[in-house]
């Protein structure tokens, strides 16, 4: 691991697995979302990934309309990498959820690398009380859902975000998802350096467990030898243990509210600027710095925040 390396730490701040009910720190408005994002930011987060949400109910809206607002506020207030979400929820259809990107054009998308079942429902056995009528549905919808990412729908993402030069989040939550990747890299639909996100815990994906995390980084690196970076998201309670791992590995990490409510056991984190400190700390710890949103930039080799339409 060199020592002259600097960790990109991403921060997800609202998602859309979690619902209003799970926690009051959660963001829903446009101003909290981007109020959020913003002190992450200050925080060390080189890189914010944002959803956008109905401000009244807190339900996953994947329209322009409820990104414009936030996008503009975030851009204004600091200088982080604004990676726009394609995922939107698994409940949303891919032109639904491809149409923010499309629309912004920023200099980062997410995208899934793979169609998944996608199982939120056992959060059920946490949380019993709703303040809002989709809430429950929503989770109970899970056990019978997949998230639908095919091949046509990746080549569509990948098309349509390549005319403006937007990068990729690649998050793989298996291992058939880098070889998936390595097929539309050797189409040369994507291109080096991939910025690969190893998803860790999510029911219907990889497990948490040490060996699955050395396992996916071992197969990414058979499989794209220098021309990526690898950053892990830990779910839930695993994300800090991950997070460390990857670390030690020489990864990047992403924490924030989207991937877990916690901060730690039976604790629930106040505010995504305490998770991206937590995990700075570790960085810290290691005797390695954290990158700049600069520094995230010239490592990713992405356009600049002048060339996105917000």
């Amino acid at each position: 691991m060199s020592r002259n390396r600097k960790v990109m730490i991403t921060c997800a701040v609202t998602g859309a697995i979690h619902t209003p009910s799970m926690s009051p720190y959660l963001p829903i408005t446009a101003s909290e979302i981007a109020d959020a994002a913003i002190s992450a930011a200050e925080a060390g987060a080189a890189l914010v990934h944002v959803h956008a949400r109905d401000p009244v109910t807190g339900r996953p809206d994947q329209s322009p309309e409820a990104f414009e607002p936030l996008l503009r506020v975030i851009k204004q207030g600091c200088s982080a990498v604004i990676n726009i979400t394609t995922g939107g929820a698994p409940t949303m259809t891919v032109e639904e959820r491809l149409r923010p990107c499309a629309v912004f054009k920023p200099e980062v998308a997410s995208l899934n690398m793979g169609s998944m079942n996608f199982g939120l429902y056992p959060m059920l056995k946490r949380f019993k009380e709703f303040r809002h009528d989709w809430e429950r549905p929503y989770l109970e919808g899970s056990h019978d859902r997949i998230f639908k990412n095919t091949f046509k729908d990746i080549e569509n993402i990948l098309t349509t975000c390549a005319e403006n030069n937007t990068r990729f989040e690649i998050e793989c939550y298996d291992i058939g998802h880098l070889y998936t990747l390595a097929h539309f890299a050797e189409r040369e639909l994507v291109k080096p350096p991939f910025f690969i996100q190893s998803v860790f815990g999510i029911l219907g994906g990889i497990g948490p467990h040490p060996e699955d995390v050395a396992h996916m980084k071992r197969t990414a690196d058979r499989l794209f030898g220098s021309d990526y970076q690898w950053s892990v998201l830990g779910a839930g309670r695993h994300q800090l243990a991950i997070a460390a791992q990857a670390v030690s590995m020489g990864g990047n990490l992403r924490v924030g509210l989207e991937d877990s409510l916690w901060l730690g056991p039976g604790q629930l984190a106040k505010s995504n600027a305490d998770q991206v400190r937590s995990a700075r700390q570790i960085v810290e710890a290691m005797g390695l710095e954290i990158a700049t949103p600069d520094d995230a930039r010239a490592i990713l080799q992405l356009k600049g925040a002048d060339k996105v339409s917000f």
